[in-house]
């Protein structure tokens, strides 16, 4: 079984990720796979909406410790790797790590500090992307069997807000088969309702 592991080390657990979480856990699901989020502080206040998803699951202890003796099979998306990640990479990695810039004040680079600890990196291209997406599009080259450059992606769309605005994503997404990008559940309805406060204050 595949398991994706997302390192959350911010003391909250703002509606942006909840969302995300929601999706990753319900697509991971889905696919046979297993969904983690790690690192979590002890007092952490998950969501009910998000416990309540079949497929999630927390554990406070770090990366470094809950697979320690099966660092060769985890794979850790890192946008500084020199590889790009592959279909073959299946038979190598059973874990998919995300880190990211997440929680402290100055922000703390967890992907830097697991890179540093030897485990292996693999990037998704060069457009930044949401977490569900890079959980999404890893998934989709790793169980699906897909090269990256076969999946449709839609990068920087714009939200409508009203009749008059929109707001352009600085993200990269899967393209859906209407060709609008794949969003969690609820998304779209967040953005519009908090768009006037920027991005900063829905993580």
């Amino acid at each position: 079984m595949k398991t994706y592991v997302v390192e959350h080390l911010d003391p909250e657990c703002g509606p942006w990720s909840t969302l995300e979480y929601i999706t990753i856990a319900k697509e991971s699901t889905d696919a046979g796979a297993a969904f983690c989020l790690s690192s979590a502080p002890i007092d952490l206040d998950i969501p009910d909406s998000v416990k309540a998803v079949r497929g999630f699951n927390i554990d406070h202890r770090s990366v470094e410790d809950v697979y320690q003796d099966r660092k060769d099979r985890v794979c850790l998306l890192d946008p500084a790797a020199k590889e790009e990640l592959k279909p073959a990479d299946a038979h190598d990695f059973d874990i998919f790590v995300f880190g990211g810039i997440l929680g402290d004040d100055p922000p703390r680079d967890r992907t830097s500090e697991l890179r540093k600890k030897g485990f292996t990196g693999r990037r998704l291209g060069p457009v930044q992307m949401t977490t569900d997406t890079a959980v999404r599009v890893t998934r989709i080259v790793i169980q699906g069997q897909t090269a990256l450059k076969e999946i449709p992606y839609i990068d920087y769309p714009e939200i409508g807000i009203d009749e008059h605005e929109s707001t352009e994503m600085p993200f990269r997404y899967v393209e859906d088969g209407d060709g609008k990008p794949v969003m969690p559940e609820g998304m779209i309805e967040l953005i519009k309702k908090d768009s006037e406060k920027g991005f900063g204050e829905l993580l």
